[in-house]
């Protein structure tokens, strides 16, 4: 569902006035200007107006707004529920009653000029393929649109987007290279981690090799077809992974933190980031970012009635586990700051329950480090980054 002109919708309470549009202007008052009952493209109050005026039609209509996510409500009837979700001037909505369903396209076309799209196949360049088994969200257009675009399209394709030996530094003897064509590759390839999870840790913007990023669109060539897979016979349970390569980078000896969250086997969330400093803890500030994630994923799905006890976060280092449930290793624990001791407090509340996992099956690891072919494309598929049949 798109709003049309959605910013000219919003009543404004602030007093704004505007001088007269040339053609407009009045032969008996030449020196007014005109005071705005509503917003105008262009204002800064426009976006704020517009949501007020749409959440204020919603919560009269019955719709709860979501605990955290304040563009998300949602209508219970009857044992049916409706979801929708606002993003700006585009609505996305569905539920388990067709009827109610109907009732919301017809009430908010009685209320504002809109266009409804129909089912949802195709949005901010995802695209959408639903059926009953679950939903395939892929990007397989916008990839061809980048090869193409950057010259890559009859590139030599490559099984990974990385070589294991690859230890990227500051080339400062290396040719220069053209800072903006360079720049569009990276920002290009940073939209495509929207579903492409697999390229994530290998699309950073500290990356400065221009060689290294083309054999990503190289491996872009080789695989256009991956997306996201969310089976509809998923499991309800949610858990976390936690993984950091200690001191990675080779220009400043900072570490790379991975982090994702699934529920079932559904990717939902998930991060590759340099850490902003050299740490001697760098998993234990890794999974207080990961823990901090699960429990606002909690507290989202607690608005839809699912309820959880605690929440599984898996990381590969005994060392950090035993110092985050054993209070006497206080000692061991003082160059660590505050954010591994928000860790350990959700952990004696009960929120959370640190559990070791292998390094081989450590899903994060796929986010912090370039790995073989054969660890590589079987994380991947773990994560549900799939093609689609």
């Amino acid at each position: 569902m798109d709003v049309k002109s959605a910013f000219l919708n919003g009543f404004i309470e602030e007093e704004v006035y505007v001088r007269k549009p040339p053609g407009f202007e009045s032969a008996k008052f030449p020196d007014r200007v005109c005071k705005l009952r509503k917003a105008l493209y262009g204002l800064k109050q426009a976006p704020r107006a517009w949501y007020a005026r749409l959440n204020s039609l919603l919560l009269k209509s019955g719709f709860v707004m979501g605990s955290v996510d304040k563009t998300l409500f949602l209508l219970s009837r009857g044992g049916d529920t409706l979801i929708v979700q606002i993003y700006v001037d585009d609505i996305i909505f569905g539920g388990s009653s067709h009827a109610l369903v109907s009732s919301f396209a017809e009430q908010m076309s009685r209320e504002f000029e809109m266009s409804l799209m129909g089912e949802l196949k195709f949005f901010l360049k995802l695209q959408i393929k639903q059926g009953l088994e679950g939903t395939f969200v892929y990007q397989a257009k916008y990839t061809r649109d980048i090869l193409k675009k950057f010259n890559m399209g009859d590139s030599k394709p490559m099984t990974t987007l990385m070589s294991t030996n690859t230890t990227l530094d500051a080339d400062e003897d290396g040719e220069a290279v053209d800072q903006k064509e360079f720049q569009g590759m990276i920002g290009s390839l940073l939209y495509l981690t929207a579903t492409r999870q697999d390229i994530q840790f290998a699309a950073s913007p500290r990356t400065s090799h221009p060689q290294a990023v083309k054999r990503i669109f190289r491996y872009l060539k080789f695989t256009p077809q991956l997306g996201l897979w969310y089976s509809s016979g998923s499991s309800l349970s949610l858990r976390g992974f936690s993984d950091a390569d200690h001191a990675g980078c080779r220009i400043d000896g900072k570490s790379t933190s991975g982090t994702c969250q699934l529920l079932g086997t559904s990717l939902v969330s998930w991060s590759s980031r340099k850490q902003a400093s050299i740490s001697l803890s760098t998993i234990e500030q890794t999974a207080a970012s990961c823990c901090s994630q699960l429990l606002w994923m909690k507290a989202t799905l607690s608005d839809f009635g699912l309820r959880f006890g605690r929440i599984p976060l898996l990381v590969d280092s005994t060392s950090a586990i035993f110092v985050a449930k054993n209070l006497v290793l206080h000692s061991r624990a003082k160059h660590i700051d505050v954010r591994f001791h928000f860790l350990r407090d959700h952990y004696e509340k009960g929120d959370i329950d640190l559990v070791h996992v292998v390094t081989q099956n450590q899903l994060a690891d796929i986010f912090t480090k370039p790995l073989e072919f054969g660890a590589f494309a079987r994380l991947r598929g773990e994560l549900g980054v799939l093609k689609y049949t």
